[in-house]
């Protein structure tokens, strides 16, 4: 308390006690004990009620020990089981959270991961994938601006997400439990393969096969491709201790349409202990033609690139980059986009009328929008020679077809001339703009469908910035590039509308994730979010069936199938009021990816321990590893001091003893007839 706040006390209780005494012994002669009494209950009251007025603050000083925090992350995946290294795993986890010294130093996090981390101390070994990298990706966002040592209980074969070694924050030590047997053992293995995911009727297809050996003899393997179970090409390979990889690189023939699975496998006379790494299956789409999409422009733009690059990323498809001035035969593409057309444009428009070809107008500071006034009626342009940022946002009530919000709103925003947009005809609106972070009821991403023509609409130039922004953002720019093929795909199509639309792959990997996209459309062509959508599933070799409920999201149903074994399946997906139906195969390859080593990769978890100052153990270690954290004098218990000011005005519990006292008071008046 401040020395003004203790002379008011002070006062306070000089006060109280004087105005209680001229209350009760002023006028009164006798001064019995019930006045004596009366008199301290108003002066106990009087007093509160001048400390509530003075609102002292109470100042406490708390002192708190901060232990250094220890991450425990243990392998769940089911290759730990594979190495038949689940009960090792669990006797070092037991040691290690069990351990008094651990526990008095450190505060302790226990973990598993697979294809995520999450908190757990209990293990299944079940995962179908392992994400080491995300355990340091998330355990650096737990531990924000915390210096912290990582114990990695694992085997160190990672199966998806960014390379581990590299994604540990050096300045935080990690101390890997290696687990399995590391003795090599002779094994084959194909180790990946690459292959075109379509290919083309009769034409030659490039397959790329990835061998690697491990043993301490020199050895001989026949590496094979099969068709089913027609052999289509086959090779011998040796094998030295050292020399253990292989590349095979081949050309197969497309020979029949459809999803056609091949199976690489490699073989040899030895005798191996770990057999599902010798083959693996590989599907391609055979189709009969790659559909064209021509880029029409005048200029040379970075968004050219962007474009043909995200709508190529799908093997269907092929861009040709054309120029209106030129002569062009419409009838060899299937879409047509125009890059900020202007009157050298008319030609083209001219002749897509009587083509009648689906389009996409991208419009940007070179455009005429005079000119585009006249040959489109979807959309009325009044725009002025000043330049605008424009920002997009999504609109989750899109229904054309299937999308998901990518962070359009964190891109960066796309140059397009000043004014005022509007629809003339219905356009159905994918992305508003957003001026200087304000909404607008402008669109930026606009389609149109007329039953007999659809055109889209992109409002902005410099959408190669979104592509590299998607890239920044998730290392991959298969996002972006995905949603440029959901406009090429709507485009170039001029069915008519449909109630079911559903997406699928043709084929999965039975390690990864089986997922089917759903929209129900009803008469008005609107989506139904209340639909009511199932999936019936038909393994057409076992003949099980499988039945599965989808769930809502933002604009379309989803459903998860992971878990199906390697076969081939028919599914119908019907919505149950209306009993419309779809009815469709694919197949699932059967490929655990978890049960592909036969080692632990003790070389990269030692370099891993090496790069971030820490060291690799051994399950026999354990005495040493604990012994390694409790001596290092990098993570130490940080004591803090922690003052708490405290309003008096904030004790409720005062305020109720001033009713306490006042109403006792008034009882005793009251009873003694001094009212």
């Amino acid at each position: 308390m401040t020395i003004s706040t203790i002379l008011l006390m002070i006062v306070s209780i000089v006060s109280a006690g004087l105005l209680s005494f001229l209350i009760y012994y002023k006028e009164v002669k006798n001064k019995s004990k019930l006045h004596l009494f009366l008199a301290f209950l108003r002066f106990l009251s009087l007093l509160f009620i001048f400390i509530l007025l003075i609102n002292p603050k109470i100042s406490s000083t708390i002192i708190s020990n901060d232990k250094p925090v220890l991450a425990i992350a243990v392998d769940n995946s089911s290759s730990i089981n594979q190495l038949k290294a689940t009960h090792q795993v669990n006797q070092v986890y037991q040691k290690l959270i069990s351990n008094k010294e651990l526990k008095d130093k450190f505060a302790i996090q226990s973990y598993q991961f697979d294809t995520n981390l999450k908190v757990s101390d209990t293990f299944n070994f079940a995962g179908k994938q392992s994400n080491i990298g995300i355990v340091a990706k998330d355990l650096q966002n737990i531990n924000r601006n915390l210096k912290f040592p990582t114990v990695l209980i694992s085997d160190g074969n990672q199966t998806t997400g960014t390379d581990y070694e590299f994604a540990f924050n050096a300045l935080n030590k990690v101390f890997p439990v290696i687990m399995g047997d590391t003795t090599r053992v002779f094994d084959l293995k194909v180790n990946q393969v690459n292959a075109n995911k379509y290919a083309y009727l009769k034409n030659k297809f490039p397959v790329e096969v990835f061998l690697q050996y491990s043993g301490t003899k020199n050895s001989s393997a026949s590496f094979t491709i099969y068709d089913g179970k027609k052999e289509v090409y086959k090779q011998s390979v040796a094998f030295t201790p050292t020399n253990n990889t292989a590349i095979i690189t081949t050309n197969l023939t497309a020979s029949r349409l459809g999803t056609v699975v091949y199976r690489a496998q490699v073989t040899s006379a030895n005798k191996e202990v770990n057999l599902h790494n010798n083959s693996q299956r590989f599907a391609v789409e055979v189709i009969d033609q790659k559909s064209s999409v021509a880029i029409i422009s005048t200029m040379n733009h970075p968004d050219l690139g962007a474009l043909k690059h995200a709508i190529e990323s799908n093997e269907q498809r092929e861009v040709v980059v054309l120029n209106p001035k030129n002569k062009i035969d419409l009838s060899k593409y299937k879409v047509l986009i125009y890059y900020q057309p202007n009157v050298s444009f008319r030609e083209v428009f001219h002749s897509n009328k009587i083509t009648g070809l689906n389009s996409f107008i991208i419009t940007g500071t070179k455009t005429d929008f005079k000119f585009l006034n006249e040959v489109q009626k979807d959309l009325d342009f009044k725009m002025s020679n000043q330049l605008e940022d424009y920002q997009a946002s999504f609109n989750k009530e899109f229904t054309y077809f299937s999308t998901e919000d990518i962070g359009f709103e964190n891109f960066p925003p796309l140059e397009n001339n000043y004014g005022k947009v509007s629809p003339v005809s219905s356009v159905s609106i994918l992305l508003w703009s957003k001026i200087r972070g304000m909404q607008t009821t402008a669109p930026l991403l606009a389609f149109s469908d007329n039953n007999k023509q659809r055109t889209a609409y992109f409002l902005g130039e410099n959408s190669w910035k979104w592509r590299m922004q998607n890239h920044l953002n998730t290392d991959s720019y298969m996002q972006y590039d995905l949603f440029i093929d959901k406009i090429i795909q709507f485009l170039s199509s001029n069915n008519s509308k449909k109630s079911l639309v559903v997406n699928f792959e043709n084929s999965y990997n039975s390690s990864g994730a089986i997922t089917i996209d759903a929209q129900y459309f009803d008469k008005n062509y609107e989506f139904d979010q209340n639909a009511l959508l199932t999936i019936s599933l038909l393994n057409l070799e076992t003949k099980k069936t499988r039945n599965y409920d989808f769930l809502k999201s933002d604009n379309d149903f989803k459903v998860s199938l992971d878990g199906l074994e390697g076969g081939k399946y028919q599914f119908t997906i019907t919505e149950k009021k209306s009993r419309a139906s779809f009815t469709n195969t694919f197949e699932v390859l059967d490929f655990d990816i978890e049960k592909q080593a036969v080692n632990p990769d003790s070389k990269k978890l030692n370099r891993l321990a090496v790069a971030t100052e820490g060291a690799a153990f051994y399950p026999d270690q354990v005495d040493q590893l604990v012994q390694a954290l409790v001596r290092d004098e990098s993570y130490k218990t940080i004591q803090k001091e922690r003052v708490d000011k405290v309003s008096l005005i904030d004790w409720y519990w005062l305020l109720l003893l001033v009713g306490i006292t006042l109403s006792l008071e008034w009882l005793v008046r009251k009873y003694n007839g001094l009212l």
